[in-house]
């Protein structure tokens, strides 16, 4: 007689029965953190475990703008147990291993993104949201040569917008 295990390890479930093993299958259910854990591990990041609770609450959910202050509200919420500067450190790393974007309004706010595509933003200065513009429909006409020794890595363009009066 076959019996299935339930606590399946590594996605796979056996079914056995002395002295015989026979697989019968894949579970076809993802792990809450697969999506999150292959994109850490594919961008060479250790997936610690606020990296992987932070990395879930920004990109299960698609394409979106945060602050630092406002994931880490979300975080506590979620009864991810984090500090704020770890939340910080956590943008700043998945930002430098190119999993975010890093949208600076102006010196106060600055805003990460999860679209990593060719992109740009209306800014909303009523309530300081965001808004992706895509990316060809800006069109730059020329931008003067780079100064001796560097090159242009991205040109980020913002459009503030205000309510008519």
């Amino acid at each position: 007689m076959f019996v299935t295990i339930t606590n399946c390890r590594l996605g796979a479930c056996v079914a056995f029965s002395l002295p015989e093993v026979k697989r019968i299958g894949f579970v076809t259910q993802e792990r809450p953190y697969a999506q999150t854990l292959t994109k850490l591990r594919e961008a060479g990041l250790r997936p610690t475990r606020q990296r992987l609770a932070l990395g879930r609450l920004l990109f299960d959910g698609g394409d979106r703008h945060v602050t630092a202050e406002a994931l880490h509200d979300e975080a506590q919420k979620a009864g991810v147990s984090v500090s704020l500067a770890t939340v910080y450190n956590t943008l700043h790393q998945f930002t430098s291993a190119g999993l975010l974007r890093e949208v600076v309004v102006d010196s106060a706010r600055t805003y990460f993104d999860t679209n990593i595509d060719d992109h740009h933003h209306f800014f909303f200065e009523s309530d300081g949201a965001l808004m992706d513009i895509a990316g060809n429909d800006v069109v730059i006409g020329s931008l003067p040569p780079a100064p001796e020794g560097m090159d242009v890595a991205r040109v980020d363009v913002i459009v503030r917008l205000q309510g008519r009066k």
